[in-house]
């Protein structure tokens, strides 16, 4: 099969196609013809070398859309032929590639309303921003959170806050603002210019925000103490709280540092969602899959509204 792998860290030049061997589906997956895979950040962490404990040669690729070919033994749920989504395991085997053996239990049925594409576009994202706002934060109905970043992430955590009854208040870029206010945003604050701040405090009328959420790093926790309400929740998936841990004290509140795990169950409540219109993926632009090192340059130089596709052509 044809795949995108690489033998050593670096830029986006080490990405090479390349023809290697078909895998198989052992005992427990599925073995799927991959249409589409999406390209998210951890993919350019991982190429350049940070340490996810993962050694070259190397295929990324952590979302995927595409059809059933094979089913291992012990596989009950899902068939040949099942067009389905999912975001497997941080490995060196990874989606980029015209075939993918993945864990059934990471497999979900794709929404008949998206496309391979957009269906590629959903499930690592979404599953992030679930654990974070539903899992770890448990965002409730009429509470107000308050989410930094509306790219990859950030746009899918503004549908599911929308979804589950929350007041939403996104700082993001400004030519994102009118995308991000359709999506169900209530407020939208221009990072370069706005005051976050001050306008969690108007909509809340002084209590602040119950729910902080980070697709951003740097200090942004910190900078955000001023507006979590009492005993108030953040969470953050860039793997540093940037200080905002010590800073929550001061609310009694509780900082949560989320490294998102796989589960199909949860991918199947985001499918609901899909199917019931409450959410519906960003896909900035699909490329085919031997230009993966292109989307790895436009993702690592910033200003990608939404996810890139890579797309196999199947």
């Amino acid at each position: 099969m044809k795949a995108i792998q690489f033998d050593q860290f670096g830029g986006p030049d080490v990405l090479q196609l390349r023809e290697v061997d078909d895998p198989e589906a052992r005992p427990g997956q599925v073995l799927v013809r991959v249409h589409a895979a999406s390209v998210n950040p951890v993919d350019t962490k991982i190429r350049q070398g940070n340490d996810y404990g993962i050694e070259p040669p190397i295929i990324l690729g952590y979302d995927a859309a595409g059809v059933v070919e094979a089913v291992g033994d012990g596989v009950d749920d899902l068939r040949v032929g099942d067009e389905v989504f999912y975001t497997p395991d941080l490995t060196a085997n990874g989606t980029y590639a015209e075939y993918h053996a993945a864990d059934a239990g990471h497999v979900v049925v794709k929404p008949d309303t998206l496309s391979m594409e957009e269906a590629a576009a959903v499930p690592l994202a979404a599953c992030t921003a679930w654990q974070a706002l539903v899992t770890r934060c448990r965002l409730e109905v009429g509470e107000l959170v308050l989410i930094h970043g509306g790219g990859g992430v950030g746009h899918v955590a503004v549908q599911i806050a929308h979804a589950a009854g929350a007041e939403v208040v996104v700082v993001g870029n400004a030519e994102m603002e009118d995308t991000l206010l359709d999506l169900g945003a209530d407020r939208f604050v221009d990072y370069e210019s706005g005051d976050f701040v001050a306008e969690v405090d108007d909509l809340s009328c002084g209590l602040g925000a119950n729910v902080v959420f980070d697709t951003v790093g740097g200090d942004t926790l910190v900078q955000s103490v001023p507006a979590l309400a009492e005993f108030g929740r953040m969470a953050t998936i860039v793997g540093d709280a940037g200080g905002g841990l010590g800073q929550a004290y001061r609310k009694n509140g509780t900082v949560h540092l989320v490294m998102m795990q796989r589960d199909g169950g949860m991918l199947d409540q985001i499918a609901t969602l899909v199917d019931r219109g409450l959410l519906r993926p960003l896909v900035a632009d699909v490329l085919p899959l031997e230009d993966a090192a292109e989307a790895h340059r436009r993702i690592e130089a910033g200003g990608v509204h939404g996810k890139l596709v890579l797309s196999t052509g199947a």
